[in-house]
């Protein structure tokens, strides 16, 4: 049972989105009372839960001030308060603090339980205090942190949870992917604060407290790698595994050391033309009786790098060779900025971008909720998953920057949170450090951080340039191209952004002013001139052997005109029946 925070009439019409300059057709099904209320954690469920999005009391102060003691009014989280559906719609800057405050009643039936408080996200350095006491602080804008707050509650009734975020932006040099002070060009607005679900989680002294999970095809088998808060002796953990409804095994193992091999005879594979998953039921049990429980799913797949009859280097999913070709996913929206107004919008993402016959995107400099990736699973959607990039800037020629240590030992934090916090998603099969030279640095180096915590997947270093001669993919861009890579004999040559073909549309643009690589002059010309793309990619695949390509991009994203949708996602640019005619035939072919 999900218990869900409510808010009462007089709060409800405390709100209004914030003159949103270019709506879409969720805008107006955002309201408080239903503001992202589904499990935020689809990979690591647990029954009950209390969702503590919603209206919050907010205040800008300068940096050095105190806790406010009036508050300027009320933000919908979580939607950053740059953001029209924030309410809001006002920025911060690196001077400034954002504060939040929102009082919530716990169930009685979790007296005896540990009360976590989880953050999915929020974008800069957040602090938190609960009853007026300091519970903890975090930095990092892209991955879920979590405080256990039992000990600052008081004894029923209400408790008041307050937050405060530093967001230094383009200011500072911490991961901040694509926002900037002063947008314009490929440059767009900042984020500050609370931007994914805040919610509370009543759990047992005892309990499970990590989930990792491997997939091995080749010997159809999965190994579940669990942790405890406190594993006794004879503790053990039982997991049920299910196809659909149907029981398929049925293991137990001792919480110490707490891995073990299952064997699946006979197993289903994930591939984007069946994305088959398994769900998974684990308990923990200690003294014979049940103390916690999740719930999970995974998918077996396998992705390598294999030579084709020629002796080039493919990507191969399951064994079997399978070009890559998805677009640049940049995941902004004119309503929400990095928050989609809701689920099922963020989800239409990615049915177009199925229906429009891709079998990959690659998500640009930002790291998305987790049930972006939950869809992805679902629906078969190969993911390159970027880092979000930080300041500097090298050209092709340039050695590697030299990056303070504090700078990289930030870094470095949250390039391991991220692939903690995704790591059992079958969809992400490459991980992509660096783009462009922004920020890149140690290249060789991190290359080998990403291996060592994550063996499954593939490592294109550096996309677009600024090449190593390390990892598994060698990545060029090139606008409108396409183009290809000269072959290496270690690696897999890819086409990591291309495209760019722009054409905007009145009434569906952000601005007036609007800009794409290539200007089109209507819908019939833009698919003429991405079928000839097609057809030069068709050729390159061949000779010199690309293996995968990018198109920019998903939707045009504010000044930039150049997406497969608008910036509204009111319209699919050309049509698309002819699109997956074209994507499936470079696939296929």
């Amino acid at each position: 049972m999900a218990f869900l925070a409510g808010c009462s009439t007089n709060e409800v019409t405390e709100w209004s989105p914030a003159g949103c300059r270019l709506p879409t057709r969720w805008t107006g099904t955002v309201s408080p009372e239903k503001t992202w209320p589904e499990y935020p954690r689809p990979g690591f469920r647990r029954e009950e839960w209390l969702n503590l999005n919603g209206l919050w009391n907010y205040a800008i102060e300068p940096a050095n001030a105190s806790r406010p003691g009036i508050w300027t009014g009320k933000i919908l989280v979580p939607f950053p308060v740059e953001s029209c559906l924030s309410g809001v719609q006002q920025r911060v800057g690196k001077d400034s603090l954002l504060w939040y405050k929102r009082s919530f009643s716990l169930s009685h039936a979790w007296k005896n339980k540990r009360i976590i408080l989880h953050f999915e996200a929020s974008d800069w350095e957040t602090r938190v205090w609960v009853n007026g006491k300091e519970v903890g602080m975090h930095q990092g804008g892209y991955d879920p942190f979590s405080f256990d707050i039992t000990g600052f509650l008081g004894h029923g009734g209400k408790q008041v949870l307050t937050v405060s975020v530093m967001d230094p932006t383009d200011r500072g040099n911490q991961p901040r992917g694509k926002q900037v002070s002063q947008p314009e060009g490929i440059w767009y607005t900042p984020v500050t604060g609370l931007w994914q679900t805040v919610w509370l989680e009543p759990v047992p002294e005892n309990r499970i407290t990590d989930c990792r999970i491997n997939t091995n095809i080749d010997d159809q088998s999965v190994i579940f790698n669990l942790l405890s808060s406190g594993p006794g002796k004879d503790d053990y953990y039982r997991i049920h595994i299910l196809d659909n409804s149907s029981e398929v095994l049925v293991d137990s193992f001792p919480v110490l050391p707490g891995s073990r091999t299952c064997s699946i005879t006979g197993a289903k594979l994930w591939d984007p033309d069946n994305p088959f998953l398994y769900d998974a039921r684990i308990e923990l049990i200690s003294n014979g009786t049940q103390v916690d429980e999740i719930f999970t799913y995974f998918g077996m797949r396998k992705i390598s790098v294999v030579k084709d009859a020629a002796g080039i280097n493919r990507i191969a999913l399951n064994d079997k060779i399978l070009f890559q070709l998805g677009p640049l996913d940049q995941g902004f929206w004119p309503d929400g900025i990095y928050t989609p107004p809701s689920d099922e919008a963020m989800k239409n993402d990615l049915d177009v971008i199925k229906k429009l016959g891709y079998n990959m995107l690659r998500k640009h400099v930002k790291v998305e909720p987790d049930r972006f990736y939950y869809w992805c699973d679902r629906l078969g959607l190969s993911v390159w998953q970027d880092m979000p990039s930080c300041s500097g800037f090298i050209g092709d020629k340039d050695p590697d920057l030299d990056r303070a240590p504090a700078d990289a030992a930030q870094y470095e934090m949250e390039l391991s949170a991220m692939i903690q916090a995704r790591i059992n998603h079958p969809c992400i099969i490459v991980w992509v450090p660096f783009n462009e030279g922004w920020g890149q640095y140690a290249t060789e180096r991190i290359v080998s951080l990403i291996r060592e915590k994550d063996t499954s997947r593939l490592v294109n270093p550096a996309s677009g340039w600024t090449d190593r001669g390390v990892g598994d993919l060698k990545d060029i861009h090139a606008y409108p191209g396409p183009a290809a890579p000269k072959p290496d004999p270690a690696r897999v040559s890819v086409l990591g952004e291309f495209g760019g073909l722009g054409l905007a549309i009145k009434d569906h643009s952000w601005t007036t002013k609007n800009w794409g690589y290539q200007e089109l002059s209507d819908r019939e010309k833009l698919l003429a001139r991405y079928e000839e793309l097609i057809e030069e990619l068709i050729k390159l695949k061949y000779s010199p052997g690309l293996a995968a390509a990018v198109y920019t991009q998903t939707t045009d994203v504010e000044t930039e005109s150049n997406g497969l949708m608008t910036y509204d996602r009111e319209m699919i640019k050309m049509d698309a029946d002819s699109l997956r005619e074209l994507n499936q035939k470079i696939i296929k072919h």
